[in-house]
């Protein structure tokens, strides 16, 4: 990596186009991984950026700038150097034990808040991570009895200051394997964002992924282990006519569906995600 000489002074301009030149070749977001890095560094909104381009850096800026550009071109996720990402519209805590909320994964909140739900209804998040996803729905549901649950404590120490600091205090977040704490429950509605990636796929070692817990991102079975263990227990802890809904890799919709409608669930269906992929599946029990 060719670093600039701390002494040399830089402005916005200067340090996005020198941030620009480093990541090209080692990020697809290079432009915008460099605007989110040096916003942090500032501590100023987008704007700033293009309103001051010839403001000059502190040199303490552009010392911590330079060293946050060379952990990204090795990999490190923008989301691990900043410790956030924002998912619908809120900002998560990050950290490395667990993943990073994607946008796709909005697509499972947009269908579950789609769903003909009373105002009280009871619902479960399973592998909660950040809690993006429990919390994302108790922003737009307040009233919803939302139940968050991850096997991993660090995980949930992590969902527990997202709650704090989004100040949704109703969601319920407690450390489970699947459904151990809540054996004696029942819910409206079961959503989960599972490990579905086969435990051979060599995507695991590129991308951000690389630094992401691989126990959070892979199952056995091809993939399939934990979306079935999921689908056949949840019958046991859905109230009558109440949903179940997944979300998957996009080559696992029609074998995912095929495996919910054996098992007994009705009105079995699947939605696209914002590239047109199938990303998450839905079935209804009654019984």
């Amino acid at each position: 990596m060719s670093v600039q000489s701390s002494a040399a002074q830089s402005n916005i301009a200067e340090a996005l186009q020198w941030a620009f030149s480093q990541l090209a070749a080692t990020s697809d977001s290079a432009h915008l991984d460099a605007e989110v890095l040096l916003l942090h560094c500032l501590n100023k909104s987008r704007s700033f950026l293009y309103t001051w381009p010839e403001k000059p850096l502190t040199l303490e800026q552009w010392k911590r700038f330079q060293k946050m550009v060379q952990k990204r071109q090795q990999g490190v996720p923008v989301a691990h150097l900043v410790g956030e990402r924002e998912f619908w519209s809120l900002p998560f805590i990050v950290n490395e034990t667990t993943l990073i909320p994607r946008p796709d994964t909005e697509i499972l909140v947009e269908t579950a808040l789609n769903l003909p739900l009373s105002d009280n209804a009871k619902v479960l998040d399973l592998g909660t991570g950040t809690g993006a996803i429990a919390l994302a729905l108790a922003s737009e549901r307040p009233k919803w009895q939302i139940t968050a649950i991850d096997k991993v404590e660090d995980a949930v120490a992590l969902a527990k200051a997202n709650r704090a600091n989004l100040n949704f205090p109703q969601v319920e977040i407690l450390q489970s394997d699947w459904f151990s704490a809540v054996e004696s429950r029942d819910f409206d509605l079961i959503v989960s964002n599972p490990p579905y990636i086969d435990e051979t796929d060599e995507h695991l070692m590129q991308g951000d992924v690389r630094f992401e817990p691989h126990s959070a991102l892979t199952a056995a079975e091809e993939g399939f282990a934990d979306l079935y263990h999921i689908a056949q227990t949840a019958r046991e802890h859905l109230l009558i006519g109440g949903y179940l809904l997944l979300e998957h890799g996009f080559e696992q919709a029609v074998q995912l569906r095929n495996k919910l409608t054996e098992l007994g669930y009705h009105n079995v269906a699947t939605v696209r995600d914002f590239g047109s992929n199938e990303r998450c599946t839905l079935g209804r029990w009654f019984g």
